[in-house]
C-alpha cells in the first residue's frame, strides 16, 4: 500500500510506484491510473484512519496482519517544541519522538492499494505492460511522523515536503485581469 495526499475534490490522478519487492522495474518507474472513489456509492463506508497513519524512519519488511497496538505505544511527553506536541516511543528497542501533523484544510491523506484485475484483458489493452491501477483504500486527516532519537522540527524533511501545496496551490490557480493589472502595477510594468 501506498500513501498519497492529494486535493479533495480529485477523481482520479497518476502515481509512480518507484521501489517494490517483487518485480523488476524499469528506472523511471511505472505509471498508472489513481482512483479515489470507493468501491460503492456511499462515502460514509470508507474507512477514516484519521490519528492512526504512522510514518516510521524504517522499513518493515512484513505484509499482513500484526498486533501493533501491543509493540507500539505512543505517548505525549508534554515537551512542545516549535509549537509541536512531542511524542514518544520505542520500536524494536530505538527510541522514537515524533509529532501528530494535520492535513492541511482542502487536502486529503489517502491510502492506496492496487486494485485487483477484473478477468483476462484483451490484446489492445496489455500493449502498455507498465500501467497500474490504484484504488482508494482509505483516507485520513493527520499523520503522527517520527524522528529516530531527535525531536520534531519545523526543518525535518517530511514536514518541509508539505509547504509545497500552498505554492502548487498558487501556481494552478486562475489569474484574474485584476491580478494581473496589480502585479504589473507593483513591478512598474506597463500592460497594453
Amino acid at each position: 500500500m501506498y500513501i498519497w495526499i492529494g486535493a479533495q475534490g480529485f477523481k482520479e490522478g497518476f502515481v509512480r510506484k518507484m521501489e517494490t519487492e517483487k518485480e523488476e522495474i524499469p528506472r523511471n518507474g511505472i505509471m498508472g491510473t489513481i482512483i479515489l472513489q470507493s468501491n460503492s456509492d456511499s462515502s460514509s463506508e470508507i474507512v477514516d484512519l484519521t490519528n492512526k497513519v504512522h510514518q516510521l524512519p524504517c522499513c518493515i519488511k512484513h505484509n499482513g496482519p500484526c498486533t501493533v497496538s501491543h509493540y507500539f505505544k505512543p505517548s505525549k511527553t508534554g515537551v512542545d517544541v516549535e509549537g509541536l506536541s512531542v511524542e514518544e516511543a520505542c520500536f524494536r528497542g530505538r527510541k522514537l519522538q515524533g509529532a501528530k501533523i494535520t492535513i492541511p484544510e482542502g487536502y486529503s491523506g489517502f491510502v492506496l492499494g492496487k486494485k485487483k484485475s477484473q478477468g483476462k484483458r484483451k490484446a489492445s489493452e496489455t500493449s502498455e505492460e507498465n500501467l497500474s491501477h490504484w484504488e482508494m483504500r482509505a483516507r485520513f486527516q493527520s499523520i503522527n511522523y517520527w524522528n529516530h532519537d531527535s525531536l520534531p522540527s519545523h526543518s525535518d524533511a517530511f514536514l518541509r515536503s508539505l509547504h509545497w501545496l500552498p505554492v502548487a496551490n498558487a501556481l494552478h490557480k486562475p489569474v484574474s485581469g485584476d491580478d494581473l493589472a496589480h502585479a504589473s502595477n507593483l513591478f512598474g510594468v506597463k500592460l497594453d
